[in-house]
């Protein structure tokens, strides 16, 4: 007897909360409509569903994610980047803990190569006509970043092979949930035709119908859930014989009284947690985007300490607001610099610091308004340096022209190798290829910037009553 099966998929909210209680509202009244009509339904979530950059998620170390997630009652989940290297190693460990659903992941073990006790690699579902449906995950291959926080992450691709392997013959459906992004996604498609439709997520992409590739349905619901992705299944007899996607805006749908008010709870414990107090400044810390400030003096000078650098650099957008004279909280610290951001220290040659620190200073990169990398603010803002004094002159057409470098008082030296502190962000590749091609890279985990300010605020008698 042929039958629909209903599959949802939420992706990237990135703790944006205020999206939430719309999509709890649809949500259950699909659940119910679908119940009505004696079809079946599937919930699941592709990742990224957690931020630092908000409060709650700060606070609680994404506990409340959690329980927003159960509340639903979503089938499973996978995890995402956010999840996976922006919590300490202990922090995950206890995530899901009271998660009310499974955890499906392949490509994730502990550090003697056990898989953690809290994630499957496979979940099958069976539903009332005998159709079976196997839900698999796999996220995205930051193998650095996870070795640092105790984790061991390993190759998706092999991963999925040999998930794929294990479960032979006991599915009628394949659902992959996949926090890889688009292009690797299209990589899996041709590799894996076995796999019926890609859930996908954290490259943002939004295909409004999906996309077909060889013959595996690819989807994408954007970021921030203001979209929530559908997948319908027409089964006969455990024969998939129709398979279409669509995306479904929450713009216009009401809010869950329930969930609003449960968030207004968290707001309040989160400030709670929040209020604990860092120091007391004895003075205003200013702060200019594009020009010299005490607080970004102060970050840079934090960041080459940190790292032990014999320079630093960081962008002066990283801090969002001034800190004023008193006491500083972490709430503070956290809504000035929210950005789930690590310092981190690379190598490089004189002559490649010199071509990095000209680029740094074009009205391009001060004036970007970046999205993604980590970096939550608003604008890149000057390049701001600790141990390098940069002396230019304005020449004939009207713009600065370096004159010369000087690194920790000396003419800088093009053969000489220099440990640059400076911040994750900038190994990525985007912004400065440069230092994404350094060959020695090292990143300080799981210390978020805010970390290492709140250190250098507490031992740096200079800007505290005693």
């Amino acid at each position: 007897m042929a039958e629909t099966i209903h599959l949802y998929h939420t992706n990237d909210l990135h703790s944006y909360f205020e999206n939430w209680p719309k999509v709890a509202h649809y949500l259950k009244r699909m659940k119910k409509e679908h119940a009505e009509d004696g079809e079946e339904m599937l919930l699941v979530d592709v990742g990224d569903h957690l931020d630092r950059v908000h409060p709650i998620t700060e606070a609680t170390n994404g506990k409340t994610n959690v329980e927003l997630l159960n509340g639903l009652e979503y089938d499973a989940v996978t995890i995402g980047n956010n999840e996976g290297i922006t919590l300490p190693h202990d922090a995950l460990d206890t995530l899901y803990d009271r998660a009310a659903f499974p955890v499906i992941l392949s490509n994730l073990y502990t550090e003697s190569g056990e898989r953690p006790r809290w994630v499957e690699p496979y979940k099958i579902f069976s539903f009332a006509n005998g159709t079976r449906a196997a839900v698999l995950g796999v996220s995205v291959f930051y193998e650095k970043f996870y070795q640092l926080l105790g984790w061991k992450v390993t190759d998706p691709f092999q991963s999925l092979r040999e998930t794929l392997e294990l479960m032979k013959d006991q599915t009628d459906i394949i659902i992959l949930l996949s926090h890889l992004g688009i292009n690797d996604d299209e990589l899996l498609a041709a590799e894996f035709p076995e796999i019926d439709v890609i859930l996908g997520a954290h490259t943002h992409h939004v295909l409004e119908k999906g996309k077909l590739v060889n013959d595996v349905l690819l989807t994408g619901a954007g970021k921030n859930c203001s979209l929530i992705g559908h997948v319908a299944f027409s089964v006969d007899g455990g024969n998939l014989f129709s398979k279409t996607a669509n995306v479904i805006s929450v713009g216009a749908e009401p809010e869950c009284e329930e969930v609003k008010e449960f968030l207004d709870a968290e707001r309040k414990k989160s400030d709670e947690i929040l209020s604990e107090e860092v120091t007391v400044l004895d003075r205003d810390l200013t702060l200019n985007w594009f020009g010299p400030s005490d607080f970004t003096a102060l970050l840079a000078s934090a960041v080459k300490e940190w790292c032990k650098g014999d320079v630093s650099m960081v962008n002066a957008g990283l801090l969002l607001e001034p800190l004023q004279a008193g006491s500083v909280t972490r709430k503070d610290l956290h809504r000035i610099c929210p950005h789930p951001i690590n310092p981190c220290k690379v190598q490089l040659k004189g002559d490649v610091l010199k071509e990095v620190i000209a680029e740094s200073r074009t009205e391009k990169i001060e004036q970007l308004r970046l999205k993604g990398l980590g970096f939550r603010g608003k604008v890149m803002g000057r390049m701001i340096f600790d141990g390098i004094e940069v002396r230019s002159e304005q020449k004939s057409d009207g713009l600065n022209h370096i004159t010369g470098i000087l690194i920790q008082g000396e003419p800088l030296d093009p053969d000489r190798t220099y440990d640059v502190a400076t911040v994750d962000m900038f190994t990525l590749g985007v912004l400065y290829p440069s230092i994404y091609h350094a060959e020695k890279k090292t990143y300080y985990m799981p210390e978020m910037l805010r970390d290492v300010l709140a250190w250098k605020l507490k031992q740096g008698h200079s800007y505290k009553n005693a």
